[in-house]
């Protein structure tokens, strides 16, 4: 079975580029050019030379000793919180950095949620001399007001997005809207692996960084690359599809990906994608996504700005609709619970996207010598807040 985007932009039934006429041009420039210029010796250079001395990789596969006494197996976690930024979005953004600057771009525009791709959106714009415009839903410019200073610091501008429930969704569809009124100078950095094609391809093939470490240095630890399981919590999904890129066609390895479900699947304040959504068009791709009757986007619910996201990238709806990734939730209590015992049980406090798939360790069985690997995609220092006014601790 493929599991990689064919040559219209397809995964399975999913992908595609759903988009007004006027962003045709964009879309097409990068189709054409992408690939061509990310497989330079050049291009693999420059990339890797950031990763290494700027970003900080290979970050660490720590084996979490006194949590895995708890579960009864061997579980490592894959510190994406250590690099520069505080999360696994600067893999993407050095990436598309860099084919903007190829493409001759000069400005970049960029939509965030719990702010740390527009921090990692930032922070390249600023390494590299660039105009940069980041959108974000003004509910989560409140929850998040770290990052929004950081961005600013950076000498980004943060624009609210006001309209819908304030969140991602609709940070989104603002910055579409200005990149069809902006389409020759000004690159979108998307970050995720969702919009349309190339750019859930594109993403995946930057953050795939991340599985490829996971492989030699389980070689190094375990002597055997491939672990038992591999759990990444999934929004948009970028973080799970670079743990999951290189053992999607190792059908031994077993990938759980790790939803919202908010105050409950059936609370009505939800973003378990896969469990209450169906097939339909959301920000330029054919994916699965939570829609009312008439296909109207239903609002997502979650307690992380970064997961608070209505559906998945089309990879990841393939994955779904295939079964080659299990697909579990998370709720609220149980994702800060999860957090609260991790900081606790290794001294890690993680954001609290990344302890909705640390929650998973709680659901599920493991014979004792089973490895397992959870990509733990980001810090919680941007999650204070929201820690303190959770307040269960």
């Amino acid at each position: 079975m493929k599991f990689e985007v064919d040559e219209f932009g397809y995964y399975g039934q999913f992908g595609g580029a759903f988009i007004p006429e006027m962003l045709y041009p964009n879309v097409e420039e990068l189709r054409e050019n992408y690939l061509n210029i990310i497989y330079t010796k050049s291009f693999q250079e420059d990339f890797h030379y950031l990763l290494k001395d700027y970003v900080g990789r290979p970050t660490p596969l720590y084996f979490a000793s006194r949590l895995s006494e708890r579960y009864n197996a061997k579980i490592y976690l894959k510190r994406e919180d250590l690099c520069h930024t505080g999360a696994h979005k600067i893999n993407n953004t050095i990436g598309q950095i860099l084919l903007a600057k190829r493409l001759g771009k000069k400005k970049i525009i960029a939509e965030t949620g719990a702010g740390q791709h527009g921090v990692a959106t930032a922070t390249v714009c600023a390494l590299m001399g660039m105009e940069c415009m980041v959108y974000m839903g003004k509910h989560d410019m409140e929850r998040q007001r770290p990052n929004v200073e950081r961005m600013r610091i950076l000498g980004t501008k943060v624009i609210p997005a006001l309209s819908g429930s304030m969140t991602l969704k609709d940070a989104t569809n603002e910055a579409m809207r200005h990149w069809i009124n902006n389409p020759t100078d000004t690159h979108y950095i998307i970050g995720s692996v969702v919009g349309p094609h190339p750019y859930p391809d594109i993403v995946a093939r930057f953050q795939s960084v991340i599985s490829e470490e996971i492989k030699k240095q389980l070689i190094e630890k375990e002597g055997n690359p491939f672990p038992d399981y591999v759990i990444a919590c999934v929004g948009g999904g970028s973080n799970a599809a670079g743990a999951f890129y290189h053992y999607l066609n190792d059908e031994h390895v077993n990938l759980i990906g790790v939803e919202a479900a908010g105050k409950g699947i059936d609370s009505g304040d939800s973003a378990a994608t896969t469990a209450l959504g169906k097939p339909g068009v959301l920000h330029g791709s054919k994916t699965i996504l939570m829609q009312t009757e008439d296909g109207q986007v239903v609002e997502p619910y979650s307690i992380s700005a970064g997961l608070d996201y209505p559906g998945i990238g089309p990879m990841h709806a393939h994955l779904f609709d295939v079964g080659r990734v299990q697909f579990m939730s998370a709720t609220d209590d149980e994702a800060m619970n999860a957090g609260i015992e991790l900081s606790r049980t290794e001294g890690i406090i993680p954001a609290i996207e990344t302890a909705h798939a640390v929650a998973m360790l709680g659901k599920m069985e493991f014979a004792k010598d089973d490895v397992v690997v959870i990509n733990l995609s980001g810090r919680g220092d941007k999650d204070l807040e929201t820690y303190i006014k959770w307040g269960k601790y």
